[in-house]
């Protein structure tokens, strides 16, 4: 065999392998997300992110926040087996991507509403483990905004910093149920992940659900993360974050070290080493908590 018929042969086996990786492989899908019924007019979507909450109206869907970029086609799949409405409003509860990564599916379909600090935390990349091709809401505000709609009405309000310096709780009247974005999970051993980088606070976040929960009306409570819950469950998380904090001020009062707290909440409440909650909250607790 001469050398150019050996190229060749090279070459095209070269392409064969090519072509069966090609073939062969597949991107992981993401998690099959499923729908579930609340009230006739309203729905949560859960699964992969945060639940977003499905409010029907003659005239249109308004969501609450809209999960990853990747969970799109899933949540419009979700949305028409209950209703053929276009969606026309998505209300963002924060800037992380697991509630308002979709806004870049979302964005040319619908108008997103957010407060001015979420829409500033996308625009300043403030989740560093965030995609970078985040899209912030258009449309903002500081305080509270509401949204009438199909002769119904919807409420996005902040209370305070919590998770966030940006979280907006959202208020369905009719309902007199609340969606929490993070500041809330109904997950029995859930704990606070307290987004400092992004204007959190641990001291603050107690106060900020003692606001809510006496100045707004309201019975039941779409948490950010787990199943339906209500008021009553929010006190009691309200009440692990201020025995978390109590503990944590304790250690760092007594003048231990970072790594002192960071153990602490290793082994008291779970939180691995390198995760999340250690490299956002620890640093971020040794100086709000002196």
């Amino acid at each position: 065999m001469n050398r150019s018929s050996k190229v060749r042969l090279f070459v095209g086996a070269m392409f064969l392998v090519g072509v069966f990786a090609a073939y062969t492989y597949q991107a992981t899908p993401p998690p099959v997300l499923t729908i579930e019924k609340v009230y006739d007019d309203l729905y949560m979507i859960v699964g992969d992110g945060g639940n977003v909450a499905v409010y029907i109206t003659s005239e249109g869907v308004i969501l609450v926040d809209d999960k990853y970029d990747q969970d799109h086609a899933q949540i419009m799949a979700r949305i028409r087996s209950v209703t053929n409405q276009p969606v026309k409003y998505i209300l963002s509860t924060h800037y992380h991507a697991d509630h308002s990564g979709g806004n870049t599916q979302f964005a040319n379909e619908t108008e997103i509403i957010s407060t001015r600090n979420a829409h500033d935390g996308i625009v300043k990349h403030l989740q560093s483990n965030a995609p970078n091709n985040m899209v912030p809401a258009r449309v903002t505000f500081t305080d509270e905004c509401s949204i009438f709609l199909g002769g119904k009405e919807v409420r996005s309000k902040f209370y305070g910093r919590a998770h966030t310096n940006g979280d907006a709780f959202v208020y369905f009247p009719a309902h007199r149920l609340l969606h929490s974005g993070d500041n809330f999970s109904s997950n029995p051993a859930a704990t606070p992940l307290i987004d400092y980088p992004g204007g959190g606070s641990v001291v603050e976040w107690t106060k900020t659900l003692d606001n809510v929960m006496n100045s707004l009306d309201f019975d039941e409570v779409m948490p950010g993360h787990g199943a339906m819950s209500n008021k009553v469950g929010m006190k009691a998380y309200r009440d692990r974050v201020e025995v978390l904090r109590s503990k944590a001020q304790a250690l760092v009062r007594a003048g231990k070290s970072q790594e002192d707290l960071a153990k602490l909440m290793e082994t008291d409440y779970k939180w691995a080493p390198g995760s999340m909650f250690q490299k956002w909250a620890v640093p971020g607790m040794m100086t709000e908590l002196k």
